[in-house]
């Protein structure tokens, strides 16, 4: 059997096991939303208070992944999984014992944030990459980035549940131990860079040798204005989901509607973007990525204007749910698609954990401002009305990025 087949072959553990660690790890952050209400119950502490120490941990998700996924890039993925499945764990362990407002920034704005980003897309799909044909990472990615999007619809009626039947605090330990679930998934992923490569990028930029240094990397990516124009669409794309995840279930709450509405509705927009992540995998394979992104990006303004015209019904918010479901984290595949062809698989991990990081400082302001915003005018109109100007900011920025077509290779005959 040649390289190219075996690293085929050796690709799909690689790939599942990535995708359930990230079902993992994405389940339980996008979870914390449930937790808000009954977290500020039990403490006394304000919607600000929590909103705040939830938008720090947006930040921090983000501003760990460059850093992890340079150590997983040079070091192999298989330690920083393992040390983030256990900083998960504890974070979300220690949280019931700390009942105040720098408590809160410790456990789930510090130590859980840290422990998923470290368990998050940049490390898993830059650590399957490089054995993975140039032409399959767009559906690799979407394969991993499905599983995230399954924890979400997995996780978010199981913490309800737990919430409802048990407390809060019982619900925060049963995240804490499905994170332990991370450790066993991480032995696939261990290997370092003596792993078999994959073949060369379809699409080199000619600026990239194979041998050059990340420094250098660095630097050649801060001159790429399509590498910029990544960025600020994928900060439009963190502010939706943070203030999404931590301020829909009080958006529900303000209509009169019960907590189940708003765990289904998590739950549908996780179950929708399963689909919408396979999609977008497939369909980063056959289209321009950059048409693709700004497409969803403009679906999501369309989609908010479209809710704020209707009736506040529980049928209204699982339409919404769902239709919001297929862009979800969509996003993800053409976005790690388009950094994979501007610079090739070599520090992937590294160029997309930044990207990720303008990603979550997006979400650190659509958590933070959310709970400043309905403190301020008891509702999240202005919010929703950002929400909407931001999309279609992110759909325009999209359509210059650099781009050249798939170069397809004929398939030798057997």
């Amino acid at each position: 059997m040649n390289t190219a087949s075996q690293s085929k072959t050796n690709a799909w553990p690689l790939i599942l096991a990535a995708a359930a660690m990230l079902m993992i790890t994405m389940g339980v952050r996008q979870s914390l939303g449930l937790f808000v209400k009954p977290i500020g119950a039990s403490t006394g502490l304000s919607i600000v208070d929590i909103s705040f120490a939830l938008a720090i941990g947006q930040f921090v998700w983000g501003a760990v992944q460059p850093l992890f996924g340079a150590l997983a890039d040079q070091r192999g993925a298989g330690r920083v999984l393992v040390a983030g499945g256990i900083l998960l764990a504890a974070g979300m362990a220690l949280t019931p014992v700390f009942g105040s407002s720098w408590g809160l920034l410790l456990t789930l704005g510090v130590l859980s944030a840290a422990g998923a980003g470290a368990g998050s897309f940049s490390i898993l799909i830059g650590a399957t990459a490089r054995r993975i044909p140039a032409e399959k990472r767009s559906m690799a990615a979407g394969v991993i980035n499905a599983g995230g999007s399954f924890g979400q619809f997995l996780f978010a009626p199981f913490a309800q549940a737990v919430i409802s039947a048990a407390g809060w605090v019982a619900g925060m330990w049963a995240l804490a131990a499905a994170a332990l679930a991370t450790l066993p998934l991480a032995w696939p992923l261990r290997s370092r860079r003596a792993a078999p490569e994959a073949a060369a990028p379809a699409v080199a930029n000619a600026a990239t040798p194979a041998d050059i240094g990340l420094r250098e990397q660095l630097r050649i990516a801060a001159r790429d204005r399509s590498y910029w124009l990544l960025h600020l669409g994928f900060f439009t794309c963190g502010f939706h989901i943070a203030f999404l995840v931590t301020h829909l279930p009080s958006e529900i709450a303000l209509c009169g509607l019960p907590e189940s509405v708003s765990a289904t509705a998590l739950a549908l927009i996780g179950l929708f973007n399963v689909g919408g992540s396979l999609a977008a995998g497939w369909l980063g394979q056959r289209y321009r990525m950059k048409s693709l992104l700004a497409l969803m990006y403009a679906s999501r303004a369309a989609m908010i204007a479209l809710y704020l015209v209707s009736p506040p019904t529980p049928i209204v918010f699982y339409v919404f749910a769902a239709g919001l479901g297929l862009t979800w984290l969509a996003t993800v595949p053409p976005t790690a698609g388009l950094v994979g062809k501007l610079f090739g698989p070599r520090y992937l991990g590294t160029l997309f954990g930044l990207t990720l990081f303008s990603h979550q400082i997006g979400g650190f302001f659509g958590a933070w401002v959310g709970g400043l915003v309905i403190s301020r005018f008891g509702d999240y109109t202005w919010m929703w009305y950002a929400d909407i100007a931001l999309a279609l900011i992110a759909a325009a920025a999209n359509l210059p990025i650099r781009e050249t077509r798939i170069v397809r290779s004929a398939v030798a005959p057997a």
